[in-house]
């Protein structure tokens, strides 16, 4: 489970097996309980559990910010 980063203890991450065939790109986030998946291409959520809407508009904004990182690191991991 390769982590890209660490934001405000939330852990930013996607599985090193993420189906056959693969998901689109996209990153999983786990904090206080709660989790979530965004896609990347446009950046939205996928599914969540536990986060209030304003969270998930504000790790929104965290995973835009942060898309060419998620991008090179998925790129880098996968090989593609």
């Amino acid at each position: 489970m390769p982590v890209v980063f660490r934001w405000k203890g939330c852990k930013f991450f996607f599985f090193s097996n993420e189906g056959d065939p693969r998901e689109p790109l996209h990153i999983h986030v786990r904090c206080h309980g709660a989790r979530a998946k965004f896609w990347l291409e446009p950046v939205a959520v996928a599914e969540t559990i536990g986060f209030a809407a304003h969270e998930l508009t504000e790790l929104a904004r965290v995973v835009s910010d942060n898309q060419y990182q998620i991008e090179r690191a998925w790129h880098e991991h996968f090989g593609d």
